[in-house]
């Protein structure tokens, strides 16, 4: 690394971050472990626990270089591990966690969850990031031996990684709804308590469709709130909920679209649903964007699911000459949901995921992509 690099590196490990400043812990580094960074201070862990927490999912590349820094509190990383990224984080005072996943049935013995939590541990200390994210996902029955071992999980998961790394952070994803979401049956309430807080998926809300076979938003409105009052009432202290927000949408093939702009889809069952949204394919804000002005709707408002689609068709794309529906998030769509954390005391907001948008420098996906940062915040917590 250069001399002017390394002076930027110093400039940036010690300029504040407004009113959630720069706290980088002050302890040695674990025996026997190489910083990859410039300055050793980079591979201490974070031990500041923000006001607003900013969760962002990475899932590689380098476009992590052109994300809003001034809000991002942690960084998932889904991708392959970029020590880069780790330094960069750190001198802006942003915790880098590990993705957790395991199969359930493999730790319903106490001895093989024992094992599974210090092989995480440790890749989490060789790799000096801040802790975990447990992404597990799983389908899971209320009666099941895994019910009870993965409440186990989470909880000997973050008393390991608490008393390991100071500071560390473990989290715990969860869906949209607590009600038995493509039968997760979770004890949500004990995971709660279990872990530092849960990142609330909220999107992939047609996952199983028990009404007509149609298109609908990933996140609408009403449905969205409608979980977290769901999580709270169920006694979860709304500082235990994140907001995931998606910033992609749903591409759907329209057997039929009517005249009122209903799209038809094929049936796809999915845990005990006869239809879902693999019957569309994911498409990112940036691809999105790109087709909108080419389409043969513009954009569209759906008042009832306060959130935006519009229709297209390209014969080069789809043979068959079918119309197509996209469903996705704005600005305006995500700016709603983010109303309701503000009113009701939620921990923060994230996304998946942050790569999802056109960071090429073009003048308009550059907007694009501010707006999409800049609404991720409440009035109450913007500076």
């Amino acid at each position: 690394m250069s001399r002017p690099q390394l002076r930027r590196w110093r400039l940036l490990a010690r300029q504040p971050r407004g009113v959630l400043g720069l706290v980088l812990l002050a302890l040695p580094l674990a025996a026997g472990t190489d910083c990859p960074c410039p300055e050793p201070e980079l591979c201490r862990p974070i031990r500041h626990r923000p006001d607003f927490e900013v969760f962002v999912f990475d899932v590689g590349q380098k476009t992590w270089k052109s994300y809003d820094w001034s809000q991002i509190t942690t960084v998932a990383a889904f991708g392959k591990y970029d020590s880069e990224l780790m330094c960069y984080a750190h001198s802006k005072g942003a915790r880098v966690v590990l993705k957790g996943d395991v199969s359930l049935k493999d730790i319903i013995d106490p001895g093989s969850r024992a094992s599974w939590i210090a092989q995480k541990l440790n890749l989490v200390k060789i790799q000096h990031m801040d802790g975990i994210n447990l992404d597990i996902e799983q389908e899971v029955n209320c009666s099941s031996p895994e019910y009870d071992a993965l409440t186990a999980l989470v909880k000997e998961t973050t008393d390991s990684f608490h008393r390991e790394i100071e500071g560390s952070q473990v989290t715990f994803d969860v869906a949209w709804s607590p009600k038995n979401i493509d039968r997760r049956c979770y004890n949500y309430t004990g995971i709660a308590d279990a872990c530092d807080f849960l990142f609330v998926m909220s999107y992939d809300e047609q996952s199983q469709i028990w009404s007509e076979c149609i298109a609908a938003a990933n996140a609408p409105y009403n449905q969205t709130l409608t979980g977290y009052n769901d999580y709270i009432k169920m006694g979860i202290n709304p500082k235990k909920l994140v907001m995931g927000v998606p910033w992609y949408g749903y591409d759907y093939t329209c057997l039929n679209l009517s005249e009122d702009r209903v799209c038809t889809i094929a049936k796809v069952p999915f845990r005990g649903a006869a239809c879902s949204d693999a019957a569309g394919r994911q498409v990112p804000y940036k691809m999105i964007m790109k087709q909108i002005n080419s389409s043969i709707s513009g954009n569209q408002w759906d008042q009832d699911q306060q959130a935006p689609y519009y229709n297209y068709k390209v014969r080069s794309f789809d043979p068959a000459g079918h119309f197509h529906q996209v469903w996705y998030d704005n600005p305006q769509s995500i700016s709603l949901k983010a109303t309701y954390i503000q009113n009701y005391g939620l921990r923060g907001i994230g996304m998946w995921n942050a790569n999802c948008l056109d960071y090429s420098g073009d003048a308009v996906a550059k907007q694009q992509a501010e707006e999409m940062w800049e609404v991720l915040k409440p009035k109450l917590f913007q500076r």
